[in-house]
């Protein structure tokens, strides 16, 4: 590092210890787990809403995909079926090609 970086780093690195040194002082009651009344409630019980609105989504998401495999596999199965059905009736009973 150049002489000349040196001051700056030092003085960027003093911030970091300060801002990084826990100071009780600087925590609003929230932060220092004194929390209660009803504006803390509210915003616990906005975080859990939150949280199951993601997690219905979420849910929507997997449900899909798997109605969507369902659909495919079913696509699949009825279409070997029409083959199969298509190359049966090409024989005749005698077993002679039609």
């Amino acid at each position: 590092m150049s002489r000349a970086r040196r001051p700056f780093a030092r003085v960027l690195l003093a911030v970091f210890a300060l801002l990084a040194l826990e100071a009780p002082a600087f925590a609003c009651p929230s932060c220092f787990s004194q929390a209660q009344g009803p504006l803390v409630d509210a915003a616990r019980l906005g975080m859990w809403l939150l949280l199951a609105v993601t997690l219905g989504l979420q849910g929507a998401f997997v449900l899909f995909f798997l109605y969507l495999r369902r659909r495919a596999a079913k696509a699949v199965g009825q279409a070997l079926d029409e083959d199969w059905s298509g190359l049966q009736r090409e024989w005749d009973r005698k077993g002679r090609w039609v």
